[in-house]
This record gives C-alpha cells, sequence and structure tokens, in this order.
C-alpha cells in the first residue's frame, strides 16, 4: 500500500507562486556584478595573504582590490538602476486599487454636472 502511494506521487511538482524570471538586461547585470564581486572577493584573500607574507606584490594587489572594490560596488548599483530603468520603460502597471479615493477633479466636475441642470430648473 505504501508503494503504491509513492508511485502515485509525481516526481516533479510545478510550484504556481514561483518568482518570475528576471528581465533579461537585469540578469546580465546581475551576473555581471556577480562575476566582478567574487574576482573582489578573491583578490582581497590573495592581497591578505601576500601582506601576511610579506611578498613584495602585497602593496599593487592591495592598490588593485581597492579599485576592484570600487568597481564591484558600482556593479551593484548598475542592477538597481537597470532593475529601476526597466521597470520604467516596460513593466509597471499604475492603477489604482480599489480603496482608492476619487479624484478631486472628478468630484468637482461631478458637481457642477448635477448644479447645472438644478439651476436651469429654476
Amino acid at each position: 500500500m505504501e508503494h503504491e502511494s509513492r508511485s502515485a506521487r509525481q516526481l516533479w511538482v510545478e510550484d504556481e507562486h514561483a518568482r518570475q524570471r528576471m528581465p533579461d538586461p537585469v540578469r546580465t547585470a546581475a551576473v555581471r556584478a556577480m562575476m566582478i564581486t567574487s574576482v573582489t572577493l578573491v583578490q582581497a584573500v590573495v592581497a591578505f595573504f601576500c601582506t601576511v607574507s610579506g611578498s613584495w606584490l602585497a602593496f599593487p594587489v592591495t592598490i588593485s582590490a581597492v579599485v576592484f572594490t570600487v568597481v564591484a560596488t558600482w556593479s551593484v548599483l548598475d542592477v538597481w538602476i537597470t532593475r529601476q530603468v526597466w521597470r520604467q520603460r516596460n513593466g509597471v502597471v499604475s492603477e489604482p486599487s480599489s480603496t482608492a479615493r476619487p479624484p478631486l477633479r472628478a468630484k468637482r466636475d461631478g458637481g457642477r454636472a448635477e448644479a447645472a441642470p438644478l439651476s436651469e430648473a429654476a
């Protein structure tokens, strides 16, 4: 009986609430940022070990690690900026919610429309 219940279950079950895939430009920027960040971390470790061992490479590697840290920070900011730009150009649906109040212009125009027939009737 237990064996039958195992075979009845599916091997792969789709998750209906999975996150959507990132847009291509955002994914490209994110991959670039991860690559630059990983190289920066490796370079920082090399700089540390060169400094501890007293190697002549310690100074140049430390300087380049500082430069790469600035570049990595910029690349992470680039992901955020690219995501915001993509949302503004392609994907934001701007609809008021059902609980949003009506615009003041609609109230004002509606009030004028109701007032006009009353003044004509008088």
